[in-house]
């Protein structure tokens, strides 16, 4: 038998080995355990509950699996997500997105926006605005899929989100929204042969190349959002690295001296977003 510290010791020590990161044998354990990392620390000499269950799963991580799609789930803004193979796992600089969404919508808005996410995968942005504005918002995607595993958390979390199927923005045609938020595929055909294998072998591909250069679908939600954006209106993307510069012009031409256009840094000092006030 081991203590939860021999188990924690052994996985952090085998992904090292593996190449994999050992952080990643901290997490698993207390998705395990279903303890914060506090709880974590005081349960170190106890027993490890099904240490081979634990095992399995490390080792399957190490050839390449991500840790998300062994326990189907994954944090974001607070809450658990369920997760798999069909839908983008949620990132953390994401949030930043959505605290950007919220804190203009208070400005801007006097009475509760309509909301609108584009390419919603898990369903975390829509979610996560519809629970912390506490009202409804209308989430888009292509994959079927992407969008069972979207209306699964929105149920469990009890969140007023409606769901359709198609393609970006054309789901909303006839209709206008206040706010329009998106994190569609931005990686270009050439850099997603360079990522790392567990993204690039478990993700879906549809949910992370934006075409040859990465900028496809920025194209297209600039040249169509003119016709569901309101006035004022709000408009949140998200972008890959040294793309934000190009994507606030894509803006800017799309909307001329309509839109004030701002591209901001995450908490690394990216520029990863990019947002734009209809005026």
């Amino acid at each position: 038998m081991k203590t939860v510290f021999e188990a924690l010791t052994w996985a952090s020590s085998f992904l090292e080995e593996h190449g994999r990161e050992a952080s990643s044998a901290e997490w698993l354990i207390k998705q395990e355990l279903n303890v914060s990392r506090t709880e974590l620390l005081l349960k170190m000499r106890e027993e490890m509950p099904d240490f081979e269950s634990f095992e399995k799963k490390i080792r399957i991580h190490a050839t390449g699996v991500p840790i998300q799609h062994l326990v189907e789930r994954e944090d974001f803004y607070g809450r658990t997500f369920r997760v798999n193979k069909h839908v983008l796992v949620p990132r953390p600089e994401t949030e930043e997105l959505v605290e950007g969404i919220m804190s203009r919508a208070r400005t801007l808005f006097r009475d509760k926006p309509s909301i609108a996410d584009i390419g919603t995968g898990s369903g975390a942005i829509a979610i996560s605005l519809a629970l912390e504005l506490q009202q409804s918002v209308t989430a888009v995607d292509i994959s079927r899929d992407a969008l069972d595993i979207a209306k699964e958390n929105a149920d469990s979390l009890h969140a007023p989100v409606s769901f359709l199927h198609g393609d970006l923005l054309e789901p909303l045609k006839g209709k206008k929204f206040d706010i329009i938020v998106s994190n569609p595929p931005y990686i270009s055909e050439e850099d997603y042969q360079e990522l790392d294998s567990l993204v690039r072998d478990h993700e879906p591909i549809l949910a992370l190349v934006g075409g040859k250069d990465g900028y496809d679908l920025y194209r297209r939600l600039a040249n169509d959002l003119p016709d569901v954006i309101s006035s004022p209106g709000l408009i949140g993307l998200e972008v890959g690295e040294k793309q934000a510069r190009t994507v606030a012009e894509l803006l800017r031409a799309s909307f001329g001296e309509t839109i004030e256009v701002e591209v901001v840094k995450d908490i690394s000092g990216k520029e990863r977003m990019v947002f734009g006030v209809i005026k």
